[in-house]
């Protein structure tokens, strides 16, 4: 699958994107990834508990959430409340997808990537952080994040 997109001048429109196992094919237009990988619906309520998982995803060593009883937040990434007004659907998936394809200099890791990554653990090679359902389950949360 190629990647369509001529706005932002450091893609290649010839990169194929989730040709590698485990990786979902996607199409970029403009900033976003407008069509949910594999055709998947998100579940918010796995998306919460993927983000608040200190393992898994680890989203809160960097980011906030809009939840008081949630402990040792982060604050290097913008907040997570809001989210779902700042961004749409597709740009909140392209920026889990893979956020260094927007900004190269991020320090947000691609958490559906495994292409041309250093410094990964041995068991976490060439496997995604989230899986293309799990990507959706986040989206689907971030996305009722609208205060």
């Amino acid at each position: 699958m190629l990647v369509a997109c001529t706005t932002l001048p450091h893609f290649s429109p010839q990169a194929a994107y989730g040709t590698e196992a485990g990786i979902a094919e996607y199409s970029v237009v403009g900033d976003t990834i407008p069509q949910a990988l594999e055709g998947l619906a998100g579940d918010p309520d796995r998306g919460r508990r993927l983000v608040l998982d200190r393992e898994m995803g680890n989203c809160l060593i960097c980011h906030q959430v809009p939840i008081v009883t949630e402990p040792s937040q982060g604050d290097m990434g913008p907040p997570l409340g809001g989210a779902g007004t700042r961004l749409t659907v597709g740009q909140l998936r392209f920026r889990l997808v893979d956020q260094s394809q927007l900004n190269p200099a991020t320090i947000m890791p691609p958490y559906h990537r495994v292409d041309g990554l250093t410094r990964v653990a041995g068991k976490y090679r060439s496997k995604p952080v989230f899986n293309a359902q799990e990507i959706e389950d986040v989206v689907a949360w971030l996305a009722t994040l609208k205060d």
